[in-house]
């Protein structure tokens, strides 16, 4: 009688589960009474199982009932770590780059960015759908790098309103919207998207003044001696890059955020001396790449006395590099950097020519202090005798002489706080304002104004480091790492004859070679 009743409760239950899911697709609205079924009959195939323990027992007794159940748990088992992996990989994720340039890998410029957004970035791509996959495997390598970056994928013609609303021209444009600002990228390359993205987040342009009138270097000069390439950088930086002459204005404009005195041949006028110093005074930043001079006795007194005042003395040196990674004595060749911002995780080779020895004075007045930003390797020293770099016999290292020996400091870097005026509180910021650095004074001074030049540009390091050395002068330290290169050009190119050969043996070599070892594999089976 009781296994008679278990058995109508059983089937009443089983019924109640078909109805339950029934009742989910045909008629949603009663969902509510649905799942009061599904509970109702699933408690009455649970007692209903328990009533059959003495068969189920019985049954897993049976041999074939062991390896079924053994087969059971051994599918479940592997469903189980399925499922695992699955839940797992979308929330820890891992990428891999196994191309030979790393073009699908992002720059250290670009990942420290992302890295360092504390406010959601969102890129929208803008494209035809056939065409769109170019900027999804882009922006996914974005999205990896920070939790703040999303992306959104719009058919401009099947989404004209979306399209209207962002003043969308062109197809393959993507926009970058960050605290209500936007800008504008066109196309999916890293630089691109990254310089829109540095200056959606910055909010402003800077501007970097380099001063003529002195023989300084231009920043239009494409020439091998100008600083075009690295005026370009700075531009996708978000920096606008403009002249002064300083004896026409007597002031640094007051939109300067940085000052680059490039390689002078002849000495600053008092007067813009006293321009710089105000400046200065003012946290203002500035960077000089003073050369060394081969002729006996011609200096730069004005600008030195500027310098030595912020705690930099310019050697009146060449550096010797003797330790063969170049053959010419006179290029000197940086590996190792001291600690510093500049140079933080900075692993790449700068070359100097021509360069003279930068070293912090001891006097540290003010609270202005100096640090070593270069130095050179142990098989180099700073020539004091400069008719000797002219001799037929060479140059060798005597200390005696003056020689100061390697590693020499090739660069220095000056920091030194804003003193507030007296009681003049400072300012807070206003609500929902971006919070502004604490305003400081920062000068850097190179030996050298020929590293950063177009014809030494494909040294990677050297135009990465005078990008750093800027940034960290605007007091932009996010975008102080390595930037994006350009993808290397792999293409294979044959002569005529190449060609040729390559269809021969396509045509006729391995086509012999298969047929050639059919006929041994069946002489030999014979």
């Amino acid at each position: 009688m009781v296994q008679t009743i278990l058995s109508i409760v059983g089937w009443f239950g089983t019924a109640l589960v078909f109805g339950a899911v029934a009742v989910r697709f045909v008629r949603p609205e009663w969902d509510q009474y649905a799942v009061g079924a599904a509970w109702a009959g699933l408690v009455c195939v649970v007692l209903y199982t328990l009533g059959q323990w003495r068969e189920i027992i019985e049954f897993f007794r049976r041999r074939q009932a062991r390896y079924g159940a053994l087969a059971t748990v051994s599918v479940l088992v592997a469903l189980a770590i399925l499922v695992a992996v699955n839940y797992l990989s979308t929330r820890e994720n891992k990428r891999w780059d196994l191309t030979a340039g790393r073009q699908n890998s992002l720059s250290e410029q670009t990942i420290k960015i992302l890295q360092n957004l504390t406010e959601p970035v969102k890129f929208v791509a803008f494209d035809r759908q056939t065409d769109m996959e170019r900027f999804r495997t882009r922006l996914e390598a974005y999205a990896y790098q920070s939790k703040n970056v999303s992306a959104e994928y719009v058919d401009p013609d099947t989404k004209p309103i979306v399209a209207k609303e962002y003043e969308i021209q062109n197809y393959g444009t993507v926009v970058v919207e960050y605290k209500g600002r936007r800008e504008r990228a066109t196309s999916e390359s890293e630089q691109d998207l990254t310089n829109a993205l540095i200056k959606v987040l910055s909010g402003k342009e800077r501007t970097v003044f380099f001063v003529q009138g002195h023989g300084e270097k231009d920043p239009a000069r494409t020439e091998r001696d100008g600083y075009s390439a690295v005026a370009d950088a700075l531009k996708r930086d978000n920096y606008k890059i403009e002249t002064l002459v300083l004896a026409q204005q007597m002031d640094v404009p007051a939109n300067a955020t940085a000052v680059v005195i490039a390689g002078p041949t002849s000495d600053l006028l008092p007067e813009e001396i006293g321009a710089l110093t105000r400046y200065l005074m003012k946290a203002g930043k500035l960077m000089v790449l003073a050369d060394p001079f081969l002729e006996p006795g011609k200096t730069l007194p004005n600008l030195e006395a500027l310098l030595k005042d912020w705690s930099v003395s310019l050697g009146s040196n060449v550096i010797v590099d003797v330790s063969g990674a170049t053959n010419e004595p006179s290029l000197a060749v940086a590996a190792s950097y001291p600690q510093h911002a500049i140079t933080d995780r900075f692993e790449t080779l700068t070359v100097y020519p021509v360069a003279r020895s930068v070293e912090p004075t001891d006097s540290a007045t003010l609270g202005r202090v100096a640090q070593k930003l270069i130095e050179t390797g142990q098989r180099s020293w700073a020539e004091a005798s400069l008719d000797t770099l002219k001799s037929a016999a060479g140059v060798k290292l005597e200390p005696d002489k003056g020689d100061k020996v390697g590693p020499v400091s090739i660069a220095v870097a000056v920091t030194a706080p804003l003193a507030a005026p007296e009681n003049q509180p400072a300012s807070a910021p206003a609500p929902g304002a971006e919070e502004e650095p604490k305003p400081e004074t920062r000068i850097v001074v190179f030996g050298d104004s020929d590293f950063p030049t177009n014809a030494y540009g494909g040294v990677a390091g050297n135009p990465n480091l005078f990008a750093n050395a800027v940034n960290w002068l605007a007091q932009q330290e996010d975008l102080i790492a390595i930037r994006p290169t350009q993808p290397n050009d792999r293409r294979v190119t044959m002569t005529a004859r190449q060609q040729q050969g390559v269809f021969l043996a396509s045509i006729l070599v391995v086509p012999a070679l298969i047929f050639g070892a059919g006929i041994l594999t069946w002489w030999r089976r014979r």
